[in-house]
């Protein structure tokens, strides 16, 4: 068996276990959570003007289970509607099952995190090259000082400066929303215009919130790899700049590539604060939703959700990082 085949195995049965783990202290702190979401719900049902007997058993047929059983009986309900990836009713949506309700709103924040990530990480190493290169220079600083501004700038802060700047003084993207709504939903011009122009406000802040921490792990990366033998041994031997400066950049961008992989496992749990200032309804904006309305078991399934894509960004950056690195392939063995 080869060395990535053993570590892919290894990974699988470790994140299964972790999965099982989540999802246990998942179901005993929803549980223990003050507040009854069915309670909350029932008054809302008797206020609306439903009989009290009838309002009783259409909570029991939203929530999704009996819970007058013990709780052991509940917790093995729950566990094995795990296994057929049934993990409950929505309250806030009535009828509605929370994986549907998880696989709406991931769609809208995977892939503007993703845009806002990748952009951020591309801009974030190239600068953080040249700032550790010229760190000596007024461009190094120039630099470095940017990527420490944006790294301690709080996200809800680039988000509502981004609105006051290209919404309320330049009034050239709106601030809020997904699409707008005049536009019939399909592949048309009009709408996939409308879906990519609400988006650019929430990339932008993404990106520039996930920029400095990528200049000044790239650029701390590069001097790191400076003071390496080998680079000496190449300015010696009188290599062209340019190849040198090639090194630099492969050998120092390697341990960012498991922190974009690692980053991207977080993808599924969004920005809450982001997405609740641009009311962009993505997981960030859905979670802050399931608190109001004490919706728990939309909320065990998105920490459970956000639990599974960090595990598999951890397998995909272990994996990844033994194919890019010689270093680590050097030990792979045939069994």
């Amino acid at each position: 068996m080869t060395l990535i085949a053993r570590r892919l195995a290894g990974h699988l049965a470790r994140g299964f276990v972790m999965i099982l783990v989540v999802a246990t202290i998942s179901f005993f702190i929803v549980n223990n959570i003050p507040g009854d979401p069915m309670a909350a719900r029932y008054e809302k049902l008797i206020e609306g003007g439903m009989a009290p007997e009838a309002a009783r058993q259409a909570v029991k047929v939203l929530y999704g289970f009996q819970p007058d059983g013990s709780l052991w009986q509940q917790y093995t309900d729950f566990m094995a509607g795990l296994f057929r990836l049934d993990l409950g009713v929505s309250v806030s949506r009535p009828g509605t099952p929370v994986l549907d309700v998880l696989t709406d709103a991931a769609k809208w924040t995977v892939l503007p995190v993703l845009a806002g990530t990748l952009l951020s990480f591309l801009v974030g190493i190239i600068l953080g090259v040249y700032a550790a290169v010229k760190r000596s220079g007024k461009l190094g600083d120039a630099l470095s000082i940017s990527g420490s501004l944006l790294h301690g700038v709080p996200q809800y802060v680039l988000a509502l400066l981004v609105v006051m700047i290209f919404s309320t003084l330049l009034g050239v993207l709106p601030a809020d929303g997904s699409v707008d709504i005049l536009y019939e939903p399909g592949w048309n011009a009009g709408y996939l215009g409308s879906l990519v122009e609400h988006a650019l406000l929430p990339v932008l802040t993404y990106a520039l919130s996930a920029y400095g921490g990528w200049i000044l792990a790239m650029k701390s990366s590069v001097v790191t790899v400076l003071g390496d033998d080998f680079i000496l041994a190449a300015e010696l031997r009188g290599m062209k700049r340019s190849i040198v400066f090639r090194y630099i950049a492969r050998n120092a961008i390697l341990p960012l590539f498991t922190m974009l992989a690692l980053s991207l496992g977080l993808l599924l749990g969004g920005a809450v604060f982001i997405e609740k200032i641009f009311n962009y309804p993505g997981l960030g904006w859905l979670l802050i939703g399931a608190v109001n309305d004490r919706d728990y078991a939309l909320m065990g399934g998105a920490f459970l959700l956000i639990t599974v894509g960090t595990i598999l960004a951890n397998i995909v950056a272990d994996l990844f990082y033994t194919v890019i690195d010689p270093r680590v392939r050097s030990g792979e063995e045939v069994s």
